[in-house]
């Protein structure tokens, strides 16, 4: 377990569709951090927990969806909020289910969307709510990752 000086660890699914496209929720406007803002699925790794059982967790919790595969690592960075230091690490994963239809975790999240590259702009909401880019950051550093290798993934010599 972390403690005073040591960061929190946390971690993020960056959850892929068959376009693409990286999907993004809302957090509930009365969440005490980042309030109204487009999150990507993630939270805290908890005691005795790696980074891949916080990611099959928070993904089952906050979507319903199962984890398939983690493509790849993408992010890791440090933040603070609410006093509180996080060393966050963020992963282009694959799930399994009714990506059309996920389970949003009750009271937390209120909307969700698939964001291609040309539809960024709708996380610029963040920036001007927070003044921060970090989702916006996360999300278009999983799009460069996934165009770098889509002739691979698809079975196609690059």
């Amino acid at each position: 377990m972390p403690g005073g000086t040591e960061p929190r660890p946390v971690v993020g699914a960056l959850i892929r569709d068959a376009q693409d496209r990286v999907f993004v929720q809302r957090r509930s406007p009365d969440r005490r951090l980042f309030p109204g803002c487009w999150d990507v699925v993630g939270g805290a790794v908890e005691y005795g927990e790696d980074a891949l059982g916080a990611l099959r967790r928070e993904i089952a919790e906050e979507t319903g969806w199962q984890l398939r595969r983690v493509l790849a690592e993408v992010s890791r960075q440090e933040w603070t909020a609410g006093g509180v230091r996080h060393i966050e690490t963020d992963f282009v994963v694959e799930v399994d289910g009714d990506l059309t239809s996920p389970r949003l975790e009750a009271g937390k999240h209120t909307d969700f969307a698939w964001v291609g590259p040309g539809g960024l702009a709708l996380l610029d909401e963040n920036t001007r709510r927070t003044g921060s880019t970090f989702i916006k950051d996360l999300v278009s550093a999983a799009h460069r990752w996934l165009a770098t290798t889509a002739p691979e993934r698809n079975g196609r010599a690059g």
